[in-house]
């Protein structure tokens, strides 16, 4: 499997939703970066943040809306031919989110919230020779189908990648940008492609670097309602340009 940037290329489902994998995938599906892994585990790979996305302040700063979301349904995506000659690589998937209620809303947002559905692209499936297992990115949201989340999205306009053209689409700001929000809990429902709960992960995910517990941690075992609160009474800091990544 290729090293580095998994697929960012063309096609919507080849981006992943607000990261760039920045670990290398072993060739047998096992965990990137963690020991082992039982057969049809998710494979664990790390990512990169592609907008800032700690604090209230990150998401009113860089995000454009703040929706809720149920997957709908997803389908796969090519993998590359040279893959698929390797028998070893990597399958997009694409998964169509129906859009429950936005949250929140930038002033002076380019584009308008979704108010129906849209695409999401999303982590899909490592293959090889030991078979396919579901690819999610550490700490993060996988996005199956039936659960449910809260999204920060940003709109990114089409633009040239190594000669191909991304079309624009919403994508996430990060790690943080993405919640659990099934039964109306944040923190509850799919992480890592398994189901948690915030009561059990809440003590795990206390932060403890200098820049202190992120808005996730805050709203853990909290509703829409407290975080759209949270949103309203935060102030936007200055936005740097980090291009359409």
């Amino acid at each position: 499997m290729k090293l580095g940037r998994l697929r960012v290329a063309a096609t919507a489902g080849a981006v992943l939703a607000g990261v760039v994998i920045a670990s290398a995938l072993a060739a047998n599906g096992g965990r990137a970066g963690h020991d082992g892994g039982r057969a049809g585990e998710a494979v664990l790979a790390h990512g990169s943040d592609r907008l800032p996305n700690h604090t209230a302040s990150d998401w009113v700063t860089y995000a454009d809306h703040v929706v809720v979301v149920t997957a709908k349904a997803e389908r796969e995506l090519p993998a590359d031919q040279e893959e698929i000659e390797a028998g070893q690589g990597y399958l997009p998937r694409e998964v169509t989110l129906e859009v429950e209620d936005t949250l929140w809303s930038r002033d002076g947002a380019a584009k308008s919230a979704p108010v129906a559905e849209f695409a999401w692209p999303a982590a899909g499936w490592t293959f090889g020779e030991q078979g396919r297992r579901p690819l999610a990115v550490q700490g993060r949201p996988r996005i199956e189908v039936g659960h449910t989340y809260v999204l920060a999205i940003v709109w990114v306009p089409a633009f040239t990648d190594g000669g191909e053209t991304v079309p624009g689409q919403w994508r996430g700001l990060g790690e943080s940008s993405v919640l659990p929000y099934d039964g109306g809990v944040i923190g509850d429902g799919e992480s890592e492609g398994r189901i948690q709960s915030a009561a059990a992960t809440m003590d795990e995910r206390a932060s403890e670097g200098p820049d202190g517990p992120s808005l996730e941690e805050t709203m853990m075992g909290k509703s829409a309602a407290d975080l759209a609160a949270a949103l309203d009474a935060a102030r936007p800091g200055e936005r740097q340009d980090f291009g359409p990544r």
